[in-house]
């Protein structure tokens, strides 16, 4: 994703000749940035973003620090000004250094282009990429500064040297001491599995809960959000209910990925005193209530793959009291808004779940977006559902939608607020041209 600029203009040269690489311009930063931070969550793979020197760099810094808290692997490029420019008032010259802060996993300075320094280009290019993919995933940033003249004829690359491996996530596998451990937490006990946004593919919940014998208490950003009976879709309206809040309160936990994005379920995984199991790629703990008591950083596919032969299962009735009451709410929600005759919020939600192909990518904005989808969408199993909630922020929106629709090539729907609509009607430039079918 290209912000176009001045200084940027070598870079971005670079980049449009590339063989093998896609490029899309975004005249506003803050667009270009969070485009690609909807890139990189289609693709799960680092996306380059440039732009040039002074404001422009500042204003990628919300997409960066979205990145930063969603594990989102983005290669932040921006253009600067060269030594002898810095502290005399040069326009649009400002001390980029380390702008982003603690927001990214690392800050690489390339110093200014020089043929003289070109054996480094390829080392410094597997730094960065390394960076932005290993144990955990974010945002580089990689400061360019510039000398005039900004244009010129391309020079031979580098060659390819020996050292070719690229970062890679590896999970780890657990040993048999640690699955005996994990194990001995969940045998036999009442307990719920909480699947949440980058947590557990959904034929490996199916797999585990299938074993146990718990419901799958489902995200709508996890997968798991199915037809099957085990998905709990309707948690956070059944929980309300004190009576019922308290009759299924488990012995156990075993959460996946991120927290839900209910305030309910949040609050009664907080009350009940439960032994929780949290499951994740990455080292970084997302669990502001500190219900927590062991943290497993590794492949969840494999865990539960592992887990299914070794548990055993609870007591029939468990499961059962969740399905009748999962049953129960459906069918509610249905009569309430599947015939409605006026438009409501979560009418709207239930349609647009409903409504997009199967296939389709599901951008859904923070606030009330992504809680009527919680609390009144059906099955999203035919939808892969995203939403920017590493930081919650509302802004940039309309542009991460773009981003994935120009990646995946997929329909990709968008459900959005007016003021955050607003925040980011940029994205909408040029949209018409891009040949994405964004709905």
């Amino acid at each position: 994703m290209i912000a176009p600029g001045s200084r940027s203009t070598p870079m971005a040269l670079a980049i449009a000749s590339a063989k093998g690489l896609r490029v899309h311009v975004f005249h506003d930063e803050r667009s270009a940035s969070f485009a690609a931070l909807g890139a990189a969550k289609a693709c799960d793979q680092p996306v380059l973003v440039l732009c040039t020197s002074g404001t422009a760099a500042v204003n990628f810094h919300p997409a960066v620090v979205e990145a930063s808290y969603a594990d989102v692997p983005l290669i932040v490029l921006t253009a600067d000004r060269p030594p002898e420019l810095q502290g005399v008032g040069a326009p649009q010259t400002i001390d980029q250094k380390y702008l982003y802060g603690s927001a990214v996993r690392a800050y690489i300075d390339a110093g200014v282009a020089d043929d003289d320094r070109r054996d480094d280009w390829r080392r410094l290019a597997r730094r960065a990429f390394r960076a932005a993919v290993t144990e955990r995933p974010g945002p580089v940033h990689v400061n360019l500064p510039f000398r005039e003249p900004l244009v010129g004829s391309a020079g031979k690359l580098p060659a390819v040297g020996d050292d070719q491996t690229h970062g890679q996530r590896r999970a780890k596998q657990l040993g048999t001491e640690t699955l005996a451990k994990v194990n001995s937490r969940l045998k036999n006990k009442r307990g719920v599995i909480i699947a949440g946004a980058r947590g557990v593919p959904p034929r490996a919940a199916k797999l585990l809960s299938d074993a146990l014998k718990w419901p799958v208490l489902a995200d709508p950003t996890s997968g798991c959000r199915t037809e099957g009976p085990h998905a709990i879709r309707h948690a956070d309206a059944l929980l309300r209910d004190s009576e019922i809040a308290k009759r299924l309160r488990p012995e156990s936990v075993l959460r996946f990925g991120a927290l839900p994005a209910s305030k309910v379920v949040n609050s009664w995984l907080r009350d009940t005193a439960a032994e929780v199991t949290t499951v994740s790629g990455s080292p970084y703990l997302i669990d502001p209530d500190r219900t927590t008591s062991l943290h497993l950083v590794t492949n969840a596919e494999a865990l539960c793959t592992d887990l299914a032969p070794l548990v055993a299962p609870c007591d029939q009735n468990w499961l059962q009291d969740w399905c009748v009451v999962e049953q129960s709410a459906r069918r509610v929600v249905g009569d309430m808004l599947d015939d409605e005759t006026r438009l409501s919020e979560p009418g709207v939600a239930r349609c647009v779940v409903a409504s997009l192909p199967t296939g389709s990518r599901f951008v859904v904005s923070s606030s009330m977006p992504i809680r009527d989808v919680e609390w009144y969408g059906g099955s999203c199993e035919h939808l892969t559902v995203l939403s920017n909630r590493g930081a919650n922020g509302i802004d940039g929106v309309v542009s991460t939608a773009v981003g994935v629709a120009l990646e995946t090539g997929q329909t990709t729907g968008l459900l959005i607020g007016d003021i955050a609509f607003l925040h980011d009607s940029n994205g909408l430039i040029g949209l018409a041209r891009r040949g994405a079918d964004v709905r």
